[in-house]
């Protein structure tokens, strides 16, 4: 069986949609202003939820900072009301950058709205060009599944380089979830849920690498969940 992928429309999108598909799975690319999430998450095998423009601070409770930009509502409300009908039927979830961001916030999480203004010194997270260029470390937790997932690359150590081009990240982490990695200044790098379910967020761009085959086997791991489920 090919699992069948929802998809959340960005900019980017070739690349998400070729990692899916050499992981084995069929992407859909989900309309923002036409599906009803109860139906999508009844229609596919697992969510990727892609990268993309800031969050609204108001899902958090929070006034906006003077760096926030391209907030797109629209885009908020259909991801958070998919993210809770897909969590609902149990399907595995993905998400990578704003992805990981919008699946804490809709779980009840929070944001830092700019780690450079709000965290000074931290290291470098936002380096747009290129896309594959490696920005930072990342160190892993060992016993989770993220760890267990890129076992191969990290090759018995504890940590990687990735890639890394936002300015906003996790603040309050949502109930139910762990953080299983995190940058050498604290910033949260991956979450993922308990409970045995595949629902996994990571901040850096493992799509970008599809050529290449750095982070194929996250996507590897979500496909072979959602045939899975």
């Amino acid at each position: 069986m090919t699992p069948t992928i929802g998809v959340t429309p960005c900019h980017s999108l070739p690349d998400y949609l070729e990692s899916i598909r050499r992981a084995g799975g069929e992407p859909r690319v989900l309309d923002m202003t036409g599906d009803v999430p109860a139906e999508v998450a009844a229609a596919i095998d697992g969510l990727l939820l892609t990268g993309g423009t800031d969050i609204d601070p108001q899902r958090y409770g929070e006034e906006p900072h003077t760096t926030l930009s391209n907030v797109d509502p629209v885009r908020d409300a259909f991801e958070i009301d998919v993210i809770l009908a897909v969590r609902d039927q149990r399907r595995p979830v993905l998400g990578i950058c704003r992805g990981l961001q919008i699946i804490n916030v809709a779980l009840g999480g929070s944001l830092i709205q700019d780690i450079a203004s709000e965290l000074p010194g931290s290291v470098g997270h936002s380096v747009p060009t290129p896309q594959h260029a490696m920005a930072h470390e990342i160190w892993v937790n060992r016993g989770s599944l993220l760890y267990s997932l890129m076992e191969e690359q990290l090759a018995g150590a504890d940590s990687c380089e990735v890639n890394s081009r936002h300015h906003q990240a996790i603040r309050r982490l949502a109930d139910s979830f762990e953080v299983v990695a995190t940058a050498p200044d604290g910033i949260i790098e991956a979450i993922e849920c308990g409970g045995g379910g595949f629902c996994l967020g990571v901040q850096w761009h493992p799509e970008n690498f599809w050529r290449t085959g750095e982070f194929r086997p996250l996507f590897e791991g979500f496909v072979e969940a959602a045939r899975k489920r």
